[in-house]
């Protein structure tokens, strides 16, 4: 065998195994977005090469564009680490025991859905919207998940609500402005700013909900948790680690709350 090929056979066995070997990051922007899966990794590699360098490991982004494809690859394990925008999927999957959260996105720490309305006070008598209709994003988005979570807490029957959904937050507003419906969850501050702007209302507010979690895998060793986590709190100090949050569009990462997860993950019924 000559050289050439002895070093051809060495580099192609050194990338299998770094490619066996790396580490797989899972993220999910959420299904209202309108990012293409090329866009997101894009957005998302130089957190990426910052979680390589600090780990010593490489690391493979591996976007997931639907929550049923993200429970599926957390339930199977086959993600070391994860990016989750909406937090009822990752308190699931950290309820499961399989996963830990090991940092939360700065600027996205208290999440709430508002109901937009033509009524020009707050919801008096919760027992009224029984029968009235209401315009939400997809189902399974967490905005859906907290509005259910938000009747449930004021003792209404979700089933006696007529729901509609419609896929991006910032259709929401038509269908209330032209009474298709009587109240719109949202929690875009975009779209309740230029709702309230028209001169409109909002009638109730849900608590605060941290979202875009980042998790790690409960089979991941602690010496490289603890660098992963390392890495995201301290991205902010550190001239690679600046730039490579200005790329993500994110300012930043910090740390977690454990009884905030459970009184959460509890509110949602989950």
């Amino acid at each position: 065998m000559n050289s050439l090929v002895k070093t051809a056979i060495a580099i192609a066995s050194a990338a299998t195994f770094l490619s066996a070997n790396a580490l797989v990051l899972g993220v999910t922007e959420g299904v209202t977005y309108r990012s293409s899966d090329a866009e997101i990794e894009a957005k998302f590699a130089p957190i990426a090469k910052a979680l390589s360098a600090a780990t010593k490991q490489p690391v493979k982004i591996q976007v997931i564009n639907s929550y049923s494809g993200l429970r599926e690859a957390l339930k199977q394990g086959q993600l070391d680490a994860a990016f989750i925008h909406p937090a009822h999927v990752s308190f699931e999957a950290i309820k499961s025991g399989a996963y830990k959260s090991v940092a939360w996105t700065t600027g996205f720490t208290d999440y709430k859905v508002s109901f937009l309305c033509n009524e020009p006070q707050a919801i008096s008598s919760w027992a009224a919207l029984n029968g009235k209709g209401m315009v939400t994003p997809d189902a399974d988005s967490i905005t859906s998940v907290m509005t259910r979570a938000l009747l449930r807490e004021n003792k209404v029957d979700t089933k006696t609500v007529n729901v509609q959904v419609t896929r991006f937050q910032d259709a929401v507003p038509f269908y209330v402005e032209n009474k298709f419906a009587s109240y719109g969850a949202t929690a875009s501050s975009a779209v309740i700013k230029s709702w309230k702007d028209k001169g409109g209302k909002t009638c109730a507010q849900s608590r605060g909900m941290p979202i875009k979690h980042w998790l790690v895998s409960n089979k991941l060793d602690a010496a490289s948790t603890a660098a992963v986590r390392e890495s995201l709190l301290t991205m902010d100090q550190t001239e690679f680690g600046k730039k490579a949050l200005m790329t993500s569009g994110y300012k930043g990462f910090i740390g977690t709350d454990t009884d905030t997860e459970k009184a959460l993950t509890g509110w949602l019924g989950l």
